[in-house]
């Protein structure tokens, strides 16, 4: 148990915090609010009587910081838990010391939280992150990332060795400043921006359950796993986490765990000077089981119990609010937002050894605690062994659906897969490109075995409902609609976890454009951290119309052309289209997005799959030698007006080559030599026209080059007057050429 000194010290620092919090739990001890169970061991916290006396207090009381002070000699025997919990304490202060940079208060306060999960209840294999039915844990809360990189160590993960704690936020370590999945093995998700964890550990208990659902068999259960989640009062301000735990609840989401790191400290100070909800009630109401754990300092059993309950609740998902105490251990640092994010300081270093009874040297792990982790090791790999063994008998039994679950827990696409994606003529009827997409899906799913996505509340207009399947609920997880409702937040990030959970998941989710506003965050996370999911996006331009200049994105190409690993895709028809969906299944380590039109376009001749994963290839050209006098080039919906008006210069005896740029990124990856045969550096004629901001095409058309685009916001009117008005029609692209030419 504890030693007596921060024993006391977890008593006065939490009974402090189930006072400031009165306002927001007196409820809890009402008969009428069953649904919230509490965990506490006799003497460790406030009694309830005591929360409600105090909470007429508070109401006229000026909060102050408190801080921690040794008030007891440090005589009694540690036990081994504590010892381990100080040793994850430790090494996240000796780490962020030597680094003079991170967040020493999380990793602090939540060490229990830590050892419990990864020393009792966790199901893994240090020597192989990646085995498929391990548990997920996603520390939300990124920058409390030493918790996990010395969780990782005691383990016996490779990726975090002491000298990847010692060199914690320098250049090209495995320990970077916040989680980062692709570069420390055993960390699940990138996290960092608040509330994105939250909502990528929501798509990894949507893909459990949907794969336990497709696949467990009376006698087998092969898919058996949780995710367990560790988020602190600024992802909970985060409004993607309501969107995320809004979809958990709905969709039963049982075998999702979050641990609440309720520690009432935010940068800017105490949290009640912006977060006075109710989180429990709100959670209740969202779906949720809750529980409180009043003392996640030294409440280990409390803990342990809590995570006992919440795994025997099979139709919800739980959150645990662990009450604790940021930068629990420190003397003159504890329970202040000045722990938070920034090193301790030598000198409150050796207090909180002292006050901590911690003797030891820098970065040092105890023998006995060292020996203790070291049994995960075996266990993972006798873990992994059993599992393997009983896949093999599944394989044996059931060779159809064993065949679809190895083909989405590895990365192997079926063989011929491609030959799915539908093809078109010239003599194919016009259509919007986003028809097309659906008919895409709607092949590609039928060989794909983790094609699975929805729509943020817009399947009708997006197009992208599946018609051979139902939807993913609470009854039938097994189906691969997801309705997401109006979440596009949550819905990006959501598609990150499917996307991370197994290497063959190929997650896609759909908006207007105009809205990936709502879900940059989780798009910019999805090129960091290698999610490869397709964002279907229409509605791409003014061509939709009366809806007018809210609807009608301008700046977006551009922006994400700028965002690093994005594959920005804009088809001109139905070719296009299929090609950009090889393109976005095939790039399973980058995000495609996809901007398509809601107009109808026509099939143009000399567009092709294969062109599109050049990312920018000619289609029609009456030139020789390489030479021509003008290159046109166009994407999306203006290709076919960069068509129709190099047909009229030809007619007056120009060589006009027609560009289709589908994705600038594509074409960047292209040889010297490729590129010059597109557009060759010796003809400096060249006009682009696209339906959106002007910004960047100087890189394509050169300083001789002329863009035509639109650098103002929309308006509302038919579709056809906008572009006339705008002037993105075939008479500005001819006026452009011959003045060039």
């Amino acid at each position: 148990m504890a030693s007596s000194s921060s024993l006391h010290l977890s008593q006065a620092l939490l009974a402090r915090a189930v006072y400031l919090h009165s306002d927001r739990v007196s409820s809890l001890s009402f008969p009428s609010f069953s649904g919230l169970k509490s965990h506490s061991s006799p003497c460790k916290a406030a009694t309830s009587s005591s929360r409600r006396s105090n909470k007429v207090a508070s109401s006229s009381t000026t909060i102050v910081k408190a801080t921690a002070v040794e008030t007891l000699d440090q005589t009694t025997e540690v036990s081994l838990v504590e010892k381990s919990i100080n040793t994850i304490r430790f090494l996240a202060i000796d780490a962020v010391e030597k680094a003079n940079s991170g967040h020493p208060g999380l990793p602090m306060g939540c060490a229990p939280m830590g050892h419990i999960l990864y020393d009792e209840v966790m199901r893994y294999n240090p020597k192989n992150p990646a085995w498929f039915n391990r548990d997920r844990f996603i520390l939300s809360a990124g920058h409390g990332c030493m918790l996990q990189y010395a969780l990782l160590h005691l383990a016996g993960y490779d990726a975090v060795l002491e000298e990847d704690l010692k060199s914690f936020r320098q250049w090209g370590s495995k320990t970077p400043g916040h989680p980062e999945n692709f570069e420390t093995l055993g960390v699940e998700v990138t996290t960092g921006p608040l509330g994105q964890g939250i909502a990528n550990a929501v798509g990894l208990a949507l893909a459990e359950k949907h794969l336990a659902a497709r696949f467990n068999k009376p006698d087998n259960e092969i898919v058996d796993h949780y995710t367990y989640v560790i988020l602190g009062d600024g992802c909970q301000m985060e409004g993607i986490s309501n969107e995320a735990c809004s979809l958990a609840g709905h969709w039963g989401l049982g075998k999702l765990i979050a641990l609440y790191d309720d520690n009432h400290i935010s940068i800017d100070g105490d949290t009640e000077i912006a977060f006075t909800e109710n989180v429990d009630q709100r959670f209740e109401a969202l779906g949720w089981h809750v529980i409180w754990v009043k003392n996640g300092n030294t409440g280990y059993d409390d803990i342990r119990a809590a995570i006992k309950e919440a795994k025997a609740v099979k139709d919800k998902p739980t959150l645990i609010k662990v009450t604790t105490t940021i930068g629990f251990g420190s003397p003159n640092k504890a329970n202040s937002y000045s722990v938070h994010g920034a090193a301790l300081g030598a000198k409150e270093v050796d207090a909180t050894r002292k006050n901590l009874g911690w003797p030891y040297e820098p970065f040092h792990v105890p023998e006995d605690v060292k020996k203790h982790w070291s049994r995960h090791t075996p266990e993972g790999a006798a873990l992994e062994a059993d599992w393997n063994a009983k896949f093999a008998e599944y394989e044996k039994k059931y060779k159809e659906e064993a065949a679809e679950l190895k083909a989405i827990i590895t990365d192997e696409l079926p063989a011929g897969w491609e030959k799915a994606l539908p093809t078109y003529t010239p003599e194919s009827p016009a259509d919007a490109t986003r028809n097309l997409s659906q008919q895409n899906l709607n092949a590609l799913v039928k060989v794909l075995p983790g094609l699975l996505g929805g729509s943020a509340d817009l399947a009708s207009s997006n197009m992208t409902l599946l018609k051979s399947y139902g939807d993913f609920q609470k009854d039938t997880p097994e189906e691969r609609n997801v309705r997401f409702g109006v979440r596009e937040h949550g819905m990006g990030a959501i598609c990150n976890g499917i996307a991370l959970h197994s290497p063959g998941f190929i997650p896609y989710c759909a908006t207007f454009f105009v809205f990936t506003d709502y879900m940059r965050a989780a798009i910019r996370i999805s090129a960091l951290c290698e999610a490869g999911v397709i964002y279907v996006m229409t509605h791409d331009s003014i061509g939709l119309g009366e809806d007018g200049p809210t609807h009608q994105p301008i700046e977006h190409l551009a922006s994400f052309r700028a965002m690093p690993n994005i594959l920005m895709l804009r088809p001109a028809d139905g070719n296009e289209t299929a090609g950009a969906y090889k393109v976005a299944v095939l790039n399973r380590k980058r995000p495609s997005i996809l901007a398509l039109s809601r107009q109808k376009l026509p099939q143009l001749p000399g567009t092709s799959i294969e062109g599109v994963e050049k990312g920018g290839y000619t289609i029609s050209d009456n030139s020789s030698g390489n030479k021509p006098d003008v290159i046109l080039i166009g994407t999306g919906s203006e290709l076919e007006i960069a068509a129709a008006a190099a047909e009229d210069l030809r007619k007056e005896g120009k060589a006009v080559r027609v560009v289709s740029f589908v994705s600038w990124e594509l074409f960047d990856g292209q040889s010297d030599e490729y590129k010059e045969s597109v557009l060759p550096a010796s003809v400096s004629a060249r006009v682009s026209i696209e339906a959106g901001s002007t910004f960047g095409w100087e890189k394509i058309v050169g300083s001789k080059g002329k863009a035509i685009g639109i650098d103002r916001f929309g308006a509302s009117a038919p579709a056809g007057k906008i572009y006339k008005e705008f002037g993105i029609t075939k008479e500005a692209v001819i006026a452009a050429a011959k003045q060039l030419s």
